[in-house]
Order: structure tokens, then sequence, then C-alpha cells
């Protein structure tokens, strides 16, 4: 999925979550896969990362630690009795 000039294997915009599977595709792409993150994680982007081989392995881990990953807030929460 596009987002600025960047592409992301699966995005959530209402979570500001960008989830990554890195497999041979990313091979010798290290500085572009690390451009890409600083961009995301400026725009308040969190990025946890899966190998393709732990998909493909242990779906059910990936899949709760990526539902994890969409419960916790991206920001902490203003604190009670604030404005």
């Amino acid at each position: 999925m596009p987002v600025g000039p960047f592409f992301a294997d699966f995005l959530c915009r209402e979570r500001k979550l960008v989830v990554e599977l890195d497999g041979s595709s990313h091979d010798g792409r290290q500085d572009e896969d690390a451009k890409r993150d600083r961009y995301f994680e400026a725009q308040g982007y969190r990025i946890p990362r899966f190998q393709n081989a732990d998909m493909m392995a242990n779906l059910e881990d990936v899949l709760v630690a990526i539902a994890q990953a969409l419960r916790a807030h991206p920001q902490p929460l203003p604190q009670a009795g604030g404005e």
C-alpha cells in the first residue's frame, strides 16, 4: 500500500501501524528499508517486522503479535483531570 513516497506490506492508518514481512526480496535493500522505516516513524507509525518464514511456520504467533500491536495505543493517553 503506498503511503507518501513508500509502500508498505500492510498498513492500518487508524492505529498508525505498518506490518512488514521480510524475505529474500529485502536482501540488499537494508538502506531503502531503513529510509522507509524512518519516514513511517516520523509520521507516528509503529513497524513490527516479521520474517516470511515465521509467517509460514508460526502464523498464529505472528497474528497474536499483530493483534497486540493493534490494541496498543501509539501514543500515551493524556492524564486524567487535564484539559
